[in-house]
């Protein structure tokens, strides 16, 4: 309806985005780098325990987040679906989707579920120690145990952002952050009188704090917005809503799953060089994924923009968020990757205990990849950006068909082919994960400013 207010100049809008974006991308940005810091923490204090543990650990870890990321995909689309509803104003369709997107990562998780209690001899098949199979495959049932939480707080999440209230997000998820760091502390090295359980103190950590992040998120959904009586009659199924779900969920399940799916098959030839280069690998890829939370944040507040204003048939502010969101990820580029060139042995060193007598060569190799990470945190922000401007108009199966093709068939052979072929090791994997990526930033972007433009 035409009121008589005067539109707002491009400038001036791309900066009422900006504030906006900011207002609810920091909370989100802080909830992805707690969430994240339960996966460091388990690394930080395994690192301290044993190196073949921190081995398992960064195996087990990109694993399991490959199975989490295919299913959260349900997840993810229910923000730009709440959101739109909320620019239409149909608080009704909030509470459907919503709720078969609790239904369909309650069914994805039982689904997967096995895989988790049969991980050891997985991990021999691909190539990896029997000494490293075996600690992951005691690590594994924990976190298949926890993945159903795990993927409910990620629904919880995705409609508390579409609703924008990001604050309690951060709340809970730095509070389960908190007591996953203290029961590690207690169980890894049996502090305090407790049995020293190693990786199996770190798994039943992470599982505990899943299982507290879901009951706060719950708690304060349900009080914080009564109307919307996300669980009341729970088990009544809404097949319409369901199936509006799953089409738009799927393409971006398979999305995410093929860039993680990357990471974890570099994972994989980094454990064909050796302990100590995977060990190096997953210590360079925790700190890099901490940094990615950054752009994770911003895209997931992008898509809640983008999607309230397609709602309303707004084109204008659909392209005012997208540059707002570009301008803040290059914003947040310099610090991060500075912080990559200038300090990188600072930062392995974290992970690793000081009298450790191969310390040296971990810091070493983890220096070089984070050197080559330097130069593709720009396109990772990239590409992250533009899939959750695409997001935001429901634009999913055409991304899903880009990162396929980006990261399997010309981000994975790369990897290969100078990591081994051309006997550039860890560092030319990473050189051919930087190559994946670019391709999938520059057709994400090109794709959503032909549709926007």
């Amino acid at each position: 309806m035409h009121t008589g207010a005067v539109s707002p100049a491009p400038r001036q809008r791309v900066g009422i985005e900006a504030r906006a974006l900011l207002a609810m991308g920091l909370p989100l940005i802080g909830s992805h780098v707690a969430q994240m810091l339960i996966s460091v923490t388990d690394t930080v204090m395994m690192g301290w325990y044993s190196i073949p543990g921190l081995a398992a650990l960064s195996i087990s870890g990109p694993t399991f987040f490959v199975i989490f990321i295919m299913g959260s995909g349900f997840a993810w689309a229910v923000t730009p679906m709440v959101a739109s509803a909320l620019g239409q104003e149909d608080e009704r369709q909030i509470r459907r989707v919503t709720r078969m997107g609790l239904w369909l990562s309650i069914g994805f998780g039982v689904l997967v579920l096995p895989v988790f209690f049969f991980a050891e001899p997985l991990f021999l098949a691909m190539g990896q120690a029997p000494e490293v199979a075996n600690l992951a495959g005691q690590y594994m049932p924990f976190l298949g145990l926890g993945i159903i939480p795990a993927l409910l707080v990620q629904v919880l999440k995705s409609y508390l952002s579409a609703i924008e209230l990001t604050r309690a997000i951060l709340v809970a998820v730095l509070g389960a952050a908190v007591l996953n760091a203290l029961v590690n502390y207690v169980l890894i090295f049996g502090n305090f009188g407790a049995p020293e359980l190693g990786i199996i103190g770190a798994g039943f950590a992470s599982l505990l704090s899943h299982a507290v992040s879901l009951i706060a998120l719950a708690v304060y959904a349900t009080r914080k917005r009564p109307e919307h009586t996300l669980f009341r009659n729970f088990r009544r199924p809404d097949s319409e809503a369901l199936v509006r779900v799953f089409r738009l969920g799927v393409p971006i399940g398979l999305t995410l799953l093929a860039e993680t799916a990357l990471f974890a098959a570099s994972s994989v030839m980094m454990g064909w060089l050796g302990t100590i280069p995977l060990a190096a690998h997953g210590i360079a890829l925790q700190i890099t994924s901490l940094t990615f939370m950054v752009p994770l944040g911003l895209s997931q507040a992008v898509t809640v923009r983008v999607g309230r204003a397609s709602g309303r048939g707004d084109p204008e502010t659909v392209r005012a968020a997208a540059l707002a969101g570009l301008f803040l990820a290059l914003f947040a580029l310099i610090p991060t990757i500075a912080s990559f060139l200038i300090i990188p042995e600072t930062l392995i060193g974290l992970f690793v205990d000081p009298n450790d007598p191969a310390r040296m060569v971990i810091l070493g190799a983890g220096a070089s990849l984070l050197a080559v990470s330097a130069l593709f945190q720009i396109v990772d922000f990239g590409q992250v950006l533009g899939l959750g401007m695409l997001r935001g108009i429901q634009d999913t199966r055409v991304p899903m068909v880009v990162a396929i093709v980006s990261y399997w068939l010309i981000g994975l052979p790369t990897s290969y082919v100078l990591g081994f072929v051309l006997d550039m090791g860890g560092v030319g994997v990473w050189l051919g994960l930087t190559v994946g990526l670019t391709c999938a930033c520059v057709a994400l972007l090109w794709r959503f400013w032909r549709r926007a433009f």
